[in-house]
């Protein structure tokens, strides 16, 4: 049996999303998958997806670029958290105790296969508008994932 060589795509980029969905509402893989191929994407834009409870679901294979972040993609992989929103439909972590630990554990093993890797949140690749090196929340042009990532998972 010969060696294969595998080509792997190569990822220097984790982005965090929240689905903008309200607390307390479901939002399940399927009805993701369905509005993202409603807005043209060939299945889920993220690679992973965090329900409530804590379950961590594998969406797209990791070597298939993702459909998440604009100019972003192609060395990145996407996780998305289901949430986002409080009961009034405002920006807020609503995340549970279970999506913290999820988070916290997928991005560990990300980060073990993919070191170097920086963890963002998908707010903080909003544009520096004043030039000073740090997207700062006047200049984020989405709230998503309603949480500073970097302080928390970097």
């Amino acid at each position: 049996m010969k060696n294969q060589i595998v080509n792997r795509r190569a990822i220097d980029l984790l982005v965090i999303h929240c689905t903008a969905t309200r607390d307390g509402v479901a939002y399940t893989p399927e009805q993701l998958e369905r509005d993202h191929r409603a807005r043209g994407f060939d299945g889920p834009g993220y690679h992973y997806y965090i329900r409530r409870n804590g379950d961590i679901r594998s969406l797209r294979d990791v070597e298939k670029p993702g459909a998440h972040a604009k100019g972003y993609n192609a060395h990145s992989i996407g996780i998305c958290y289901e949430g986002g929103l409080d009961t009034h439909g405002r920006p807020a972590d609503t995340r549970t105790p279970w999506q913290k630990h999820s988070l916290r554990v997928l991005v560990r093993a990300l980060l073990a296969d993919y070191p170097g890797a920086r963890v963002c949140g998908h707010r903080d690749l909003s544009p520096d508008l004043n030039g000073n090196g740090i997207v700062e929340p006047h200049e984020w042009t989405r709230q998503c994932p309603c949480f500073d990532v970097k302080k928390e998972l970097s």
